[in-house]
């Protein structure tokens, strides 16, 4: 009986030197285990991937791409750093997957767009003016895509396995070819160059995006002295005017 007694005693004390827990500990523990092990099957990885897509959307819109980390990106989708790695396998694949699936995206919002603005009856000229419209007023609005573009070749296609690469740029052909067959239809005077004009079109946004966003001692710079003002780039405006003169210039060719 006094055996029993003292071993009760011992467990009670065992339990008063344990260390608290708080409730803020112990659902974050449960969400990082728990949660994380539900995602079986093909359906709850896919989900579990678009949640980190769609978290790391919500953080480039607060941050640029460089300073876009993987350990705050798992804190923010409250899963442990090596949990991510199961559904990507570095950042830059994550950057990758995002690009690619905004990509899609756009293009698919295009058809509308064009169709619109677009008047089979006006002249060629004319018909390639309103596609550079068209394109520059709706990438601008994808400012995401743009960043994306801008940082692929010297980030996101870096730190990354053969196999993803293989794979987003399999997606990012089909997208072009999508996007090279529409164009197409509105101008078809471009021909096979409207894939060129659609690749560089993408390249040209990103580049653009770029110098369009100017550190703070650049923009103290222009305020500083007006006469720099002309160098100032604003989005849209660069964007239609250069991608005018791309297809004016792949038309001439054409017909010339």
């Amino acid at each position: 009986m006094i055996s029993a007694v003292l071993q009760t005693v011992g467990l009670l004390i065992h339990d008063i030197n344990r260390p608290v827990v708080s409730c803020q500990e112990t659902a974050g523990l449960y969400h990082d285990s728990v949660t994380f092990q539900r995602a079986r099957t093909e359906e709850q990885r896919q989900i579990r991937r678009s949640a980190i897509l769609d978290t790391a959307a919500a953080m480039l819109d607060e941050m640029p791409v460089a300073e876009m980390s993987l350990n705050e990106l798992s804190r923010r989708v409250g899963l442990a750093k090596s949990n991510v790695l199961r559904y990507f396998e570095s950042r830059e694949e994550v950057l990758l997957e995002l690009l690619d699936r905004d990509f899609r995206h756009w293009v698919a919002e295009l058809s509308e767009e064009l169709s619109a603005a677009i008047d089979p009856r006006h002249p060629a000229r004319q018909r390639g003016d309103h596609l550079a419209a068209v394109f520059s007023r709706t990438l601008a609005r994808h400012t995401l895509l743009c960043d994306l573009v801008s940082a692929q070749a010297g980030v996101l296609e870096h730190n990354v396995s053969v196999e993803v690469v293989v794979r987003y740029k399999r997606s990012a052909r089909d997208s072009l070819v999508t996007l090279a067959e529409l164009v197409r239809q509105h101008v078809p005077e471009l021909g096979d160059s409207a894939w060129t004009v659609c690749l560089m079109a993408m390249i040209i946004a990103g580049a653009l995006r770029t110098h369009a966003r100017p550190s703070a001692s650049t923009r103290a710079a222009y305020q500083c002295d007006p006469t720099l003002a002309d160098l100032r780039l604003d989005l849209p405006t660069a964007l239609e005017d250069t991608l005018a003169t791309l297809i004016t210039g792949t038309l001439a060719r054409h017909t010339g």
